[in-house]
């Protein structure tokens, strides 16, 4: 596929990075001629040096047949132009846009409709984050939590914990825990590398565990791997962007939250817009500030101010003053890995929210949803079964028929509002949205092309 690239930040980059291993061409364009030269001496990859929107660039990037462009600049502005000169100039069949200030997002179905910009694809990064932590807050005690299926299911990671009663045990006895329920675990990694899961394995504390089940039951399955952790009710949030009005916004209802603002105009502005959450103007690595407002008695401190310091040094004070739980936004990945499983619980990179999103229209064959886990090094994805015996690779047949690329776990398949936890005996239909967890994204090719249906394939 080839694929130009608008933006060669930390998204574009990352982009760039994730795809050009693909085989795909892949052309990256940025005014900044030494980021772009880092890029390409990293990565193969084509470099253009000049403003993505203007005509000339863009054709000197390959537009006339490109088959994707991908417009991620820090600019709103620009990234909606180089998408609207892309469909008029270039005839560009797929162009996605990230799009970040909730004055445009609001007015969506009127800017980007039949008659407006075209923009196929819209990507929001702090649309993503804020549902991203919402999910953690619906399950306490996940590292992870991701929608499949309109979310009827859900893929979960947790680490096993000792005390919890699936700990020392085989896998093979979840069914006898939970006879009811239906679940699967789609990987366990330990001391960071993969294990293949099978009935024999022994769940072992520390283990990151991810399983598959039905929306309704991942609580259940939860408590088999640890301590079920006490519903969240108290929520501190830090920093009023779009990130932290956003969460507050979806939060407040059904919890009690605070919201920590430096700037006092903007303090001011979401008091009167926010309902019920109680806002307060300071800073919130003041540790007066905190004992005041009770942090010793918070459930989780939420940092995602756009300073990764200041959100990393204002949770780890929280925590040392008796926060239960402290998530923070970090934009660098380097400080992602340093940070988490320490003080800080659950550190969150939006570029990897991003990329998620993104992939999901860069993949080919059907696929619904696709999820960056790992740090990249792993992906989940649902794809949708299309053909019939004699043109398709998977519809038709067993699970356990099926020559999945080594790593590949089919969690689940979702026919129409049915979840059925996969086996190997499950045939598998048409249109049927099959959830697969990857361990090693290298091989997304083999699975992207087993359910490519071909009029050849006999």
């Amino acid at each position: 596929m080839k694929i130009i690239i608008l933006g060669a930040g930390q998204v574009g980059g990352t982009l760039a990075e994730n795809l050009v291993g693909e085989n795909n061409d892949i052309t990256l364009i940025d005014t900044n001629i030494e980021r772009l030269r880092e890029l390409q001496d990293k990565y193969d990859l084509r470099i253009i040096a000049g403003p993505g929107s203007h005509p000339k660039v863009l054709r000197d990037a390959g537009a006339d047949d490109a088959d994707m462009l991908v417009a991620v600049t820090n600019s709103d502005e620009t990234n909606m132009i180089a998408c609207q000169v892309a469909a008029s100039l270039f005839n560009v069949p797929n162009k996605v846009a990230r799009i970040r200030s909730q004055a445009y997002l609001t007015e969506r179905e009127e800017l980007f409709g039949e008659e407006g910009l075209k923009v196929d694809h819209i990507i929001s990064p702090e649309q993503l984050v804020t549902d991203y932590i919402r999910r953690l807050i619906e399950y306490p005690g996940a590292l992870q939590v991701v929608d499949f299926a309109g979310g009827r299911v859900g893929l979960v990671a947790v680490k096993a914990y000792y005390g919890g009663p699936l700990v020392g045990n085989a896998l093979a006895t979840l069914k006898d825990h939970m006879p009811n329920i239906e679940s699967r675990v789609a990987a366990i990694f330990r001391q960071g590398k993969a294990i293949r899961p099978q009935g024999t394995t022994i769940i072992e504390a520390d283990d990151e565990v991810f399983f598959v089940a039905a929306a309704g039951h991942i609580r259940a399955v939860m408590s088999e791997l640890q301590r079920l952790e006490n519903p969240y009710r108290r929520i501190m949030i830090v920093g009023g962007g779009n990130v932290g009005a956003g969460l507050a916004r979806q939060l407040e209802k059904r919890y009690n939250v605070k919201l920590i603002e430096r700037n006092p105009t903007r303090a001011e502005q979401l008091s009167e817009l926010l309902e019920s959450s109680i806002v307060f103007c300071g800073d919130s690595a003041n540790q007066e500030l905190l004992l005041e407002e009770h942090i010793d008695q918070i459930d989780v401190f939420i940092a995602v101010t756009n300073d990764d310091e200041a959100n990393i040094m204002s949770a780890m004070l929280a925590k040392k003053l008796g926060a239960r739980k402290a998530i923070v936004l970090i934009q660098k990945s380097a400080y992602v890995d340093l940070v988490q499983g320490g003080t800080i619980d659950i550190a969150i990179s939006p570029q990897q929210a991003t990329i998620s999103a993104l992939l999901t229209h860069v993949r080919r064959a059907d696929i619904a949803n696709v999820y960056s886990l790992r740090r990249g090094a792993a992906e989940a994805i649902e794809a949708i079964a299309h053909g019939d015996e004699h043109t398709s690779k998977v519809v038709g047949r067993a699970i356990g028929d099926l020559k999945l690329p080594p790593g590949t776990t089919i969690g689940a398949v979702v026919r129409g509002d049915e979840v059925l936890i996969a086996h190997d005996s499950l045939i598998i239909q048409q249109d049927d949205h099959v959830v697969m967890f990857l361990v090693d994204k290298k091989h997304i090719q083999e699975v992207e092309r087993l359910f490519q249906p071909s009029p050849f394939f006999l």
